[in-house]
């Protein structure tokens, strides 16, 4: 039996601790603690007109609805629209509620769209449309522009997942493929009262980057789509090639009338949940070491830098936490399972090869990290000093996993595969590295 102080109970107390750091900061995004102070008064004679699209959509949806109908706003003034991937679904009271496609979009995608369209286009000088965004948005809002198909669209999806590109500037492709994202939303809600309140989901927490901008100006340009398809030797079919070739399918600016009564908030950001893991990480009596927010590379490449760090302050004797956001990347050159958290936790215990002392969580704060777009996919993976001896004990090679994005059947087969669920909300990655000098 165990002893009060042996190493595994110690390195299962160091999991637990990551985990309760984890946790803290996906409570701190969720839409419970951030969106009633932002929600608007309700307009005095016109309608509300609620639109919702992104994995918090449905807790967003909830929330809103109670705000105005418990406050004895009429149902019958209030309508609208809402969508999140499958598996991330909530009662509604009065809205409408649905799941789509995520990663890849599918035809719950299209209907949405033309749905959210349709209503905004519906909406007079008298009406609030109240848009409620989040991550997954653009996968959960799709309208195919000029001839392209939903097949095509989902093969486009598709080689943009697997090139490697950071999210903005597979955004900034998409949008030209669209006819509701790059601002095209706000050009269908004109003139009536746009407000956006947004869950940011991207480094730098750009407007035009969450759920690809579908209320706001696009600064971005279609010659940048085009050079972001050719540095990254992508086949689109040929009518998606027509869209970039068209200059008349150019997004709307800054300074365009539609825009002239639109307001964009963001109301929770992955530097808020960092924030609440650095809290939560300094209660424990833990040192933080912060990385900040918007962390961005390939998943494989952050996890060696990080290892090294790991090592040195270790050798300085630091009771330390390493915290990091942002959204890292896989490259796929393999035929496995698994996602950049995934991956970056399988890379850093090959990086560390079993370091004492040192453990780590890596996880997507919406609860699931790549995989095949199911709600049930893990959320990313935890790693101790025991990992590398565990695998070899049960004939796993993690360089060979590594080799083939293999990271899912990896940790699965341990038992180390974080699943907390869907957490209906998204403010990107999550990473701690404990270390007990």
């Amino acid at each position: 039996m165990a002893s009060l102080h042996s190493p595994a109970t110690d390195t299962a107390k160091l999991r637990a601790t990551a985990r309760a750091i984890y946790d803290a900061a996906v409570a701190r995004a969720h839409p419970s603690g951030c969106l009633p102070q932002h929600l608007p008064a309700a307009p005095q004679s016109g309608r509300l007109i609620l639109l919702a699209a992104g994995k918090a959509a449905g807790s967003m949806t909830a929330l809103a609805e109670a705000h105005y109908l418990d406050r004895g706003f009429p149902a019958e003034r209030l309508l609208g629209h809402a969508v999140a991937r499958h598996g991330y679904t909530t009662a509604t009271r009065q809205i409408p509620m649905v799941a789509a496609g995520h990663p890849v979009p599918d035809q719950g995608s299209i209907d949405s769209a033309e749905r959210a369209l349709a209503l905004a286009a519906f909406a007079t000088a008298e009406d609030l449309v109240l848009v409620l965004l989040s991550g997954g948005g653009s996968a959960n809002w799709v309208a195919p522009a000029g001839m392209l198909t939903l097949a095509e669209k989902q093969a486009v999806n598709k080689a943009l997942l697997r090139s490697g590109a950071p999210i903005g500037e597979m955004n900034i492709v998409r949008k030209r493929l669209s006819r509701i994202k790059g601002g095209r939303l706000a050009l269908a809600a004109a003139p009536s009262r746009l407000l956006t309140l947004a869950i940011s989901d991207v480094p730098g927490d750009d407007p035009a980057a969450i759920a690809s901008g579908p209320t706001v100006a696009d600064p971005s340009t279609t010659a940048e789509a085009r050079a972001i398809v050719a540095r990254y030797g992508l086949d689109l079919p040929p009518a998606a090639r027509t869209l970039l070739d068209d200059p008349a399918n150019e997004t709307p600016k800054p300074g365009h009338p539609a825009f002239a009564n639109s307001e964009f908030r963001i109301i929770a950001r992955p530097a808020d949940a960092l924030a609440a893991a650095r809290a939560a990480a300094e209660a424990a009596g833990y040192t933080v070491h912060d990385l900040g927010p918007d962390l961005e590379g390939e998943a494989r490449a952050v996890a060696a830098a990080h290892a090294d760090l790991a090592r040195r302050l270790k050798r300085e004797g630091r009771r330390a936490a390493i915290l990091s956001g942002g959204e890292l990347t896989v490259t796929l050159r393999g035929s496995g399972r698994g996602g950049p958290s995934q991956e970056y936790a399988l890379a850093l215990a090959v990086a560390l090869q079993a370091e004492p002392g040192i453990v780590a969580l890596a996880g997507d704060t919406d609860g699931t990290d790549g995989g095949g777009g199911e709600a049930t996919d893990p959320a990313g993976a935890l790693i101790d000093p025991q990992t590398l001896a565990r695998a070899a004990a049960i004939g796993l090679d993690p360089a060979r996993s590594l080799a083939d994005n293999d990271s899912t059947g990896f940790f699965e087969a341990l038992g180390d595969l974080l699943q907390p669920g869907p957490t209906l909300t998204n403010v990107n990655d999550c990473r701690v590295i404990l270390i007990e000098p």
